[in-house]
């Protein structure tokens, strides 16, 4: 469950220094039910992970080269996106159709050369039908043709991080230098979420209708469950049945890929099977905001005596649903802070454990930047540390 709880750190450092009261995330054990083993699916690979942790909650083959298929056009639509983001498209835009286009294979919208068609419809022909020719459309407007297209999509692959993905077109037609991984494809269907939320409700669209042709999306989970939002289908011979879907029950959202299941019916239901699991057995807890002071701490020489710290980002944590008061935060922080020091410097780091396991660690960061003190305040301190230096050195015992 997304949320936000307050919690508290018990404040760890390298070595024995006077610490700053801060509160403790720790709270009496209780009891929760283990969380039994996940389920074991027929598809060649498959991958579940919670959107705001990042954690894998089930993976199988995660990392397996595969065909996509149709999913390659969550790259597409990705690509798209981020066109009409930059200005470079507008969705009003009236593309004409090339003969390329039109005599693409495979699942189709259904235009051709006589038409002009915006740039809305062709998304949501893509998006939601599937459409070859919708896909090769869009990559020629914004590329000028499939294979520029294509090295958009590998570069934007590079910059999010799918390292076991290479594309050859738009469409998700069969080549041998065109697959991906599960891992990929939820890095990817994550990205289209996070960065492109007023895009993404096209997924969720059940049906279509264009020059009077109505069509069904093919995602069949949409009929199933309230909860799912998305994403997208796919299916080549080769391939064999894949999706990639997501769903969102009391403010936790989970992400899913699929790949080379049996059937129309495994590839939906296997899915289902994936989203009930990771809803039954874990629940996601937001622990601190971004910005948010979590504690302060003694800075020397500078125009203040103490610093703010927190983190960059939002935590997140995935856990087994019932632990979150089984949860420990330590917080680990540079024996000594000097100024000047830049609002966003590390000065240390916060973990949060579950017993043995360590579920989060972050950077620990000054929230605000600390001016150097003038000559008399740094002299002043540099006075009380020689003093702090020389006591601590009579305290150590004596070598035998």
């Amino acid at each position: 469950m997304n949320r936000f709880l307050p919690v508290l750190l018990s404040l760890v450092c390298c070595v024995a220094v006077a610490q700053t009261p801060v509160p403790t995330l720790k709270t009496p054990a209780t009891s929760a039910p283990p969380v039994p083993a996940a389920p074991e699916l027929g598809a060649a690979s498959y991958l579940l992970v919670d959107f705001n942790s990042g954690r894998a909650l089930v993976e199988h083959n995660a990392d397996q080269r595969v065909e996509p298929a149709s999913i390659t056009k969550l790259m597409t639509a990705y690509v798209v996106f981020d066109g009409l983001a930059d200005g470079k498209i507008k969705l009003e835009d009236m593309v004409s159709i090339s003969e390329k286009a039109w005599r693409t294979g495979g699942s189709r919208m259904f235009i051709d050369p006589s038409m002009q068609v915006s740039v809305e419809d062709l998304i949501r022909g893509m998006v939601i039908q599937s459409g070859n020719d919708a896909s090769v459309a869009l990559a020629e407007h914004l590329a000028g043709s499939e294979e520029a297209f294509a090295a958009l999509m590998n570069h934007y692959a590079e910059l999010l991080g799918m390292q076991g993905t290479h594309f050859i077109n738009a469409t998700g037609l069969p080549d041998a230098e065109h697959y991906t991984t599960a891992r990929d494809v939820v890095t990817l269907s994550i990205a289209t979420i996070r960065d492109f939320p007023e895009y993404y409700a096209w997924y969720s669209e059940k049906e279509f209708t264009f020059n009077d042709i109505r069509q069904h999306n093919r995602n069949t989970l949409l009929w199933r469950d309230p909860a799912i939002d998305g994403l997208k289908t796919g299916h080549t011979e080769s391939a064999g049945y894949c999706l990639a879907a997501s769903a969102k029950r009391d403010g936790m959202r989970l992400v899913s890929a699929l790949m080379g299941s049996s059937s129309e019916s495994s590839r939906s239901s296997d899915t289902q099977t994936l989203l009930n699991y990771g809803f039954r057995f874990f629940e996601t807890v937001q622990l601190y905001q971004a910005g948010q002071e979590l504690t302060k701490a003694r800075i020397w020489k500078g125009m203040t005596e103490e610093v703010t710290l927190g983190l960059e980002q939002e935590l997140f944590v995935t856990i087994p649903s019932g632990r979150y008061d089984d949860l420990e935060a330590q917080v680990q922080m540079q024996t000594q802070l000097t100024a000047p020091l830049e609002a966003g410097s590390v000065v240390g780091q916060i973990t949060v454990k579950l017993e043995d396991e360590t579920v989060a660690s972050r950077d620990l960061v000054a929230l605000s930047a600390v001016e150097e003190a003038g000559f008399f305040g740094s002299a002043w301190d540099s006075l009380q540390l020689w003093i702090d230096g020389m006591f601590e050195d009579d305290e150590q015992p004596e070598a035998e």
